[in-house]
């Protein structure tokens, strides 16, 4: 489950990456942008009637409401997670675009230090709005979902309601992702702008277009990631996309930087990693496995699982 949020982040940071040139460290405060939008809007309509509507807004910040006393899950309220998860995805879009066309597209000729430090600023002014705006306290935002035990030899595996519903919408919008890259006008010409953006200009790509598709698609699946990320562990910080953040760009570099199928699998690999080494080492540390793994795979794959951008 962990895996298939890094991966499904880890698409819009790579599109980013590959047709745009630089290195978006503003990208884990859209998930948490995202995460936000969609959270506020899920307690409004789940709680509508019930608590203040400020305080619904605000996600119960101070403790002013809780999710779990609203009866937020899957199951408990099915309309209300959907609105949040399509007003997850459609919020950061907007973030997305505003913020490329005032900041990144009159500087979009310069070279990618600047860029990656202009996102570095970003990131902070984002990070430190979300925290005036909602607050620095982590609160829970459901309450305890349906689950189905699954018998193994060696013990049992409870799978939520949550798991469920982040398997299906990761899994879903990624397969999308591949049906737009290799059946379409749109896809073919990302893929184009991501080998070689010249000759995708002299050829007549609008190029202009494509900018504005990779934001947009990509600010869709990293808003969605962020909100279902929070409704998989139940809570919501004003930290938790830049926490991941780190996460994300080992699944991107170890799948192969520029690569989109590479950021999902390399998602996967990392998740699984962090998750599976607290078997042996304390829970700790287990960023720092993910990120030796990440190290150990390069040494022997230099170029990524994917080779780089040939994949798009």
């Amino acid at each position: 489950m962990r895996g298939l949020v890094i991966g499904l982040a880890g698409i819009g940071l790579s599109m980013t990456y590959s047709i745009l040139n630089f290195a978006n460290f503003a990208h884990g405060d859209y998930i948490t942008a995202g995460a936000f939008s969609g959270w506020a809007t899920t307690y409004l309509v789940a709680g509508l009637g019930r608590a203040d509507v400020g305080a619904l807004l605000l996600v119960g910040a101070g403790g002013s409401v809780f999710g779990g006393t609203l009866g937020i899950n899957v199951t408990g309220a099915p309309l209300a997670i959907v609105a949040g998860i399509v007003v997850a995805g459609v919020a950061t879009v907007l973030l997305a675009l505003l913020i490329d066309r005032t900041v990144f597209k009159p500087i979009r000729d310069a070279d990618g230090i600047s860029l990656l430090i202009t996102s570095v600023g970003i990131a902070f002014a984002l990070r430190y709005l979300i925290l005036f705006v909602f607050g620095s306290s982590v609160r829970g935002t459901t309450n305890q979902p349906l689950s189905i035990p699954l018998y193994f030899l060696d013990g049992v595996v409870r799978v939520s309601a949550h798991d469920i519903a982040l398997a299906v919408v990761a899994g879903g919008l990624m397969l999308g992702v591949h049906f737009l890259l290799q059946l379409t006008k749109l896809g073919k010409a990302m893929r184009a702008m991501a080998d070689n953006e010249d000759l995708a200009q002299i050829t007549g790509i609008p190029t202009e277009r494509v900018v504005r598709a990779v934001w947009i698609i990509g600010g869709g699946l990293t808003g969605i990631a962020g909100y279902m990320f929070v409704l998989w562990k139940g809570t919501l910080g004003f930290n938790d996309g830049w926490l991941l953040l780190l996460l994300i760009f080992a699944a991107v570099i170890l799948g192969g930087i520029g690569s989109i199928y590479g950021a999902i699998v390399g998602g996967l690999a990392i998740g699984l990693t962090a998750s599976l080494s607290v078997i042996w080492i304390p829970s700790t540390f287990s960023r720092a496995a993910a990120f030796f793994v990440m190290i150990v795979l390069l040494l022997v794959k230099p170029e990524g699982i994917f080779s780089g951008r040939s994949t798009a």
